[in-house]
Order: structure tokens, then C-alpha cells, then sequence
């Protein structure tokens, strides 16, 4: 089984950005914890982060045919008004997809609080801090054979 794991802007900021929101943990650490899951439990997992909308639709158009089993995205900001990664996200049906983000976008900032590229997801994840990532490949793992 492939998981990809899809971060958008500023994720690779992790441990600079606000730390009270977003943890003290670089994103080198959510990789590492990524790839530790992956390899203890025996699947592969592929970690992708780009601050450029077009690069995060390129990777997600790629996983329609490289052997992905599913999808977990973190759109950063996106979230809340890419249309372009809902339209991405939403193109097919055949495999499993998670949204997380690591604070609780429903207690934040007005603006934050609703996720127009969710809809295109099988599960939305937040507030859980970065273990909404392996949460949302344990949800991944469990809808497919």
C-alpha cells in the first residue's frame, strides 16, 4: 500500500511558525514520524510539500496513476479558497482521502473556518496537532483491502 501525504504553504515552516498553534516540531520531525509509521507497520508512505498551488494539483493528478492507495493533504491556507485543489481532489472517486490540520481551523480565525477543498475528502482531521497524520493513514489503511 502508497499513502501520499500532501502539505501545502508554509507546513514546511513547522517549529518556526506560531508554536502555540502549530507545535515545536520542524517538519522534518512530521516526516520522520511519517516514514517510522510506515515502516513499522509495513506500507509506504511518500511525503510531498510545495508552497505553489500548481505543484500541489501536479502531484495530485500524478497519484491517479503511480500506485497510490490514498491520499492525506494538509492545504495549508488553501484550504479556504482553492477551488483549483477541490477540482483536483474531486477529479476521482477511487481512492481514499483525508484532509488534517494540525490546529483546530473551527476555533481560529473567521476566515479559517471552513474548508472549501474538505467536500473533495472522504474525512476531515483537525486539532489533533501533527498525529491527525497518522490518524488519517490508519483511515486510509482501513478502507482499503
Amino acid at each position: 500500500m502508497k499513502i501520499l501525504v500532501i502539505n501545502g504553504p508554509n507546513l514546511n515552516f513547522l517549529g518556526i511558525r506560531d508554536r502555540t498553534v502549530y507545535g515545536s516540531g520542524s517538519y522534518d520531525d512530521l516526516v520522520a514520524m511519517i516514514q517510522k509509521k510506515a515502516h513499522e507497520e509495513g506500507f509506504e508512505a511518500e511525503c510531498f510539500q510545495s508552497n505553489h498551488e500548481g505543484a500541489l494539483i501536479d502531484r495530485i493528478q500524478e497519484a491517479y496513476s503511480d500506485g497510490t492507495d490514498g491520499i492525506v493533504i494538509n492545504p495549508g491556507a488553501y484550504a479556504h479558497y482553492s477551488y483549483a485543489l477541490y477540482d483536483a481532489l474531486d477529479s476521482y472517486h477511487t481512492i481514499p482521502k483525508v484532509e488534517v490540520h494540525i490546529s483546530d481551523i473551527r476555533k481560529r480565525d473567521e476566515f479559517r473556518r471552513n474548508s472549501v477543498t474538505a467536500p473533495a475528502c472522504d474525512r476531515q482531521i483537525v486539532g489533533h496537532g501533527t498525529e491527525g497524520y497518522l490518524e488519517a493513514m490508519d483511515y486510509i489503511r482501513s478502507m482499503k483491502p
